[in-house]
């Protein structure tokens, strides 16, 4: 009897033991669409290649961008056109990503912050930056969209740094 009651038990635990792999497996990550959405545009950047970029943003004349100049840009025909003329002149890409982290704002909105250092030859002139960016993504029709996107250097101009947030 008791070695009934013991084989029993071991296999009630192994049947639930199962159950919850399965169930654990069964669980999809919820980052997992913003992340891939992420991972398409930072290749779009390094291969040039601004329709891929563009794919993954809104479009929508209530797209904003927060440039790394301080300036900003207002829907997705004036982005794709920056975006345009700046790729007929920059080759030669690379971007490296750092700190990625994605936090989910409901099953519809999500944000991302990372630290970014790019590398290009604009004009056939070399060029690098690094700087900290936030973008805010939206599920638009079963796909993940960025709507808003602010990017802001490591070391900016310190004329345009007011005294209070200047180190002292």
């Amino acid at each position: 009897m008791k070695n009934l009651l013991y084989g029993t038990a071991i296999l009630l635990l192994a049947t639930f033991s199962a159950f919850g792999q399965k169930a654990a497996a069964g669980k999809t990550d919820p980052t997992a669409g913003v992340r891939e959405a992420f991972d398409r545009l930072i290749d779009g950047v390094k291969q040039g290649d601004a329709d891929k970029v563009m794919s993954v943003y809104e479009k929508s004349d209530r797209l904003l961008i927060f440039n790394n100049n301080g300036t900003a840009t207002s829907g997705w025909d004036n982005v794709k056109s920056n975006v345009a003329a700046s790729y007929a002149k920059t080759k030669n890409v690379t971007i490296d990503i750092t700190g990625l982290r994605v936090e989910m704002l409901g099953p519809k909105a999500a944000y991302v912050t990372c630290k970014w250092k790019q590398t290009q030859e604009f004009n056939e002139k070399l060029e690098d930056s690094s700087g900290r960016m936030t973008l805010v993504f939206k599920l638009v029709n079963k796909k993940w969209l960025i709507t808003h996107r602010q990017t802001s250097p490591d070391k900016p101009d310190p004329t345009r740094i007011p005294p209070s947030e200047r180190e002292n």
